[in-house]
C-alpha cells in the first residue's frame, strides 16, 4: 500500500444529533492506530436539529448545506470537495453510526493495489457474517435491485444500497459532473459498471443505528425498491459517450 495517498472520509449527515460526535470520534481514534493517514469532512446537508452546532463547537471540518440535498447532493458535494483538495481516494462513511470503521482499510486496499476503482462494502457477500443486514422486507428488495443491475451490466453486485464504499480519482471525476441524486449507491454502481470502472465488493460488519430515527419504513422500502428497478432500468449508457 502507498502511504502517500491522500485518503479523505466523506460522511453525509442530516438530523445525526446523536450520532455524528460518535462517528467522528470513532475515526479519530482509528487514525491513530491506522499505517494510513485520513481526513475527513462532514457534510451537513441541511440539518434541522443540533448537527451543525456540535460541529462547529467541536471544530468538525464540514461544509454546512443550506438545503436538504439528500444523501446524492451531499455525497458529490464531498466528492467535489476531494477532488478540488487533490485527494486520491474519497471513502462514503455514513453518519449514523452503522459503518465498521475497523473495515476501512479493507475497502480502500483493492484501490490501493490498482485491483479496482470502486470498492462496496457488502453484508451478503460473507455468509458467515453475524453482521446486521436490514430489514426482511429491505433484503429481499435488494436482492431484487441486485438481479436488475446484473441484467443491465452482467456484473453482479450483492449489496447494492451500501453507502460504505470508496472510490479512486478516475471515479472521483465521473461522479463529480453526474452523480445521481435520486437513488445514488445502486445508481451510480451501474453507472461505474457502463463505464467499465472495475468495481469490487469485500465482505464487511455493519451495525443498527446508534441513535436517532431511520427514514425508512418498510412501505417506504417498496417503494423504494419499484423506483430504483425502474431507474435501472431506463439507465442508459451516456456514461460512456
Amino acid at each position: 500500500m502507498a502511504k502517500n495517498d491522500k485518503l479523505l472520509f466523506i460522511i453525509p449527515a442530516y438530523n445525526e444529533e446523536e450520532n455524528i460526535l460518535k462517528v467522528v470520534n470513532t475515526i479519530n481514534n482509528y487514525k491513530k492506530k491506522s499505517q494510513q493517514k485520513y481526513d475527513l469532512i462532514v457534510i451537513n446537508d441541511g440539518s434541522s436539529d443540533n448537527t451543525e452546532r456540535i460541529l462547529t463547537e467541536n471544530r468538525i471540518p464540514h461544509i454546512r448545506l443550506i438545503h436538504n440535498l439528500g444523501i446524492g447532493g451531499a455525497v458529490q458535494t464531498g466528492y467535489r470537495y476531494a477532488l478540488e483538495n487533490d485527494y486520491d481516494i474519497a471513502i462514503q462513511y455514513d453518519g449514523d453510526g452503522q459503518h465498521d470503521i475497523q473495515y476501512a482499510e479493507k475497502i480502500i486496499a483493492p484501490i490501493l493495489n490498482g485491483e479496482a476503482d470502486m470498492v462496496i462494502g457488502s453484508r451478503f457477500i460473507d455468509k458467515n457474517s453475524n453482521s446486521f443486514k436490514s430489514s426482511f422486507v429491505r433484503r429481499i428488495g435488494i436482492k431484487l435491485i441486485s438481479f436488475v443491475i446484473k441484467f443491465k451490466t452482467n456484473k453482479m453486485i450483492y449489496d447494492t444500497t451500501s453507502g460504505f464504499r470508496a472510490i479512486n480519482k478516475k471515479v472521483m471525476e465521473t461522479f463529480v459532473d453526474d452523480y445521481p441524486i435520486e437513488y445514488p449507491e445502486p445508481i451510480s454502481t451501474v453507472h461505474a459498471l457502463q463505464k467499465n470502472y472495475k468495481v469490487k465488493e469485500v465482505p464487511v460488519e455493519m451495525h443498527e443505528r446508534k441513535g436517532g430515527k431511520s427514514s425508512i419504513t418498510s412501505w417506504k422500502s417498496i417503494y423504494y425498491m419499484i423506483n430504483v428497478i425502474l431507474s435501472i432500468l431506463i439507465v442508459e449508457r451516456k456514461c460512456n459517450k
